[in-house]
């Protein structure tokens, strides 16, 4: 083997110039790999708590807090991806917390506005909802 086919051989993509051993030997990470159902997780945690207001938060932390969920387990047997999962398990938790809250507020804010419905001008409604909270 000449020089030339030495450099190649050890500059070759599927070894690693850290370890020495290719991705697919235990205990290695893939370049760019990782642990996708953790990053899913981790997205879905995070648009559902932006959007945890709108209630469609809560459906996506709840697909999120799914994933995050098994993407611990995979964690846990590979070791690769385990704080994006817990982050993803987290913001799901918070997104589905959230929009459960989100949704009572909005009940809650109804039934105390209830009388409010019916005015004939937005300037009627306005006054009765400061007049159902006390204000003046």
């Amino acid at each position: 083997m000449n020089t030339q086919e030495l450099e190649m051989h050890q500059r070759h993509p599927a070894w690693p110039a850290r370890t020495g051993t290719p991705h697919g030997a235990p205990g290695t990470r893939a370049p760019g790999g990782g642990n996708r159902t953790a990053r899913a997780a981790l997205v879905l945690g995070v648009v559902g708590l932006g959007t945890s207001v709108v209630f469609v938060g809560g459906l996506l932390g709840v697909v999120g807090l799914v994933l995050g969920l098994g993407a611990l387990r995979t964690a846990r047997r590979t070791g690769v991806g385990r704080g994006r999962a817990v982050a993803g398990v987290v913001t799901s938790a918070l997104a589905i917390t959230a929009s459960v809250a989100a949704a009572f507020l909005f009940v809650w804010y109804a039934n105390q506005t209830q009388e409010c419905y019916e005015p004939d001008s937005f300037r009627q409604y306005a006054q009765c909802v400061r007049d159902q909270f006390g204000g003046a």
